[in-house]
């Protein structure tokens, strides 16, 4: 006897089209297949150029998926469809990856010297030294 789900994974990889979350999920792109499905609900994944905001929607080999997650934009050609989830290097074969490679951090961020302008903190930098502290407080109560 088999699972439920089975039988429809494999009439997807015969047919050579796939659910887009769970493509999303069997490439390794999104953590979970929840989470794939929320990403693709918010509108940040494209088909062909092409806004997609259902889960079901389906993608097939050649396809071009482009998808934003955590402030990266990632644009991946489908080059198969997975049967389940595997390891890393499995599903590296299930895409090409046609991004543009990352741009280095460049100014004073990049070395871990203190900010140009006082007052102002890249996000995630974690909590402020005692000397930057003091220099936001100075920008504050600057009198002109």
């Amino acid at each position: 006897m088999t699972a439920v789900g089975a039988d429809d994974d494999a009439n997807d990889a015969k047919a050579g089209a796939q659910r887009l979350d769970k493509w999303l999920w069997f490439a390794r792109v999104a953590k979970t297949r929840t989470l794939s499905a929320a990403v693709i609900s918010e509108g940040k994944v494209r088909v062909n150029g092409v806004k997609v905001i259902k889960p079901a929607h389906t993608v097939k080999t050649g396809d071009t998926v482009t998808v934003v997650m955590r402030q990266r934009m990632r644009i991946l050609k489908v080059a198969g469809i997975g049967v389940r989830r595997g390891s890393a290097e499995v599903a590296a074969l299930l895409f090409e990856d046609l991004s543009p490679a990352p741009q280095p951090k460049t100014g004073a961020g990049a070395e871990g010297e203190a900010h140009a302008v006082a007052g102002q903190r890249q996000p995630g930098s974690g909590r402020p030294t005692k000397r930057e502290r003091r220099e936001m407080e100075r920008f504050k109560f600057r009198t002109t």
